[in-house]
């Protein structure tokens, strides 16, 4: 039997490897997201974006790190590839949401509307749109700050 002073330093690292390539992968964490598993999905998505940080990569990453409730990697993410693919009207709503989620609700607003002016024809671009618009409507009219927590009077 082989003692672990004799495996290599590049077998070391493969211990724990997931089997196959960022292609395999990229397939195992879209079935992960699709079935509700989006921390698993996270980390497949992480090793091939280090191997592979195409659009198509960190529109999937985003999207796990949202529906984990990690409202702030999942920002960083879509940032990424909002200055990757401007042009890319699901990364402006995704960005947007996320956002919306840490109630920085004008930059939501922003790249929601992009969303919305790339593909007017999604109703849930134009329903995400409506419902931050309102929301910072209302904080004017209470006169509270345009994003952030509200500040309880107990």
């Amino acid at each position: 039997m082989e003692s672990f002073d004799a495996v290599d330093a590049a077998d070391a690292d493969d211990v724990g490897s997931p089997s196959g390539g960022p292609y395999e992968w990229f397939q195992r964490a879209q079935d992960m997201l699709s079935t509700g598993n989006a921390e698993a999905a996270i980390i497949l998505l992480e090793r091939v974006r280090r191997s592979e940080p195409s659009p198509s990569v960190l529109e999937t990453l985003g999207r796990a790190l949202f529906d984990a409730r990690r409202y702030d990697d999942a920002i960083e993410v879509l940032t990424e590839l909002v200055e990757r693919a401007p042009d890319e009207d699901y990364a402006h709503y995704a960005l947007g949401m996320a956002l919306w989620r840490r109630q920085m609700f004008p930059t939501a607003r922003d790249h929601l509307s992009m969303a919305f002016v790339m593909r007017p024809d999604r109703p849930e671009y134009a329903q995400a749109l409506t419902q931050v618009k309102a929301t910072l409507r209302a904080r004017a009219e209470a006169g509270l700050a345009p994003e952030g927590p509200i500040e309880a009077d107990f």
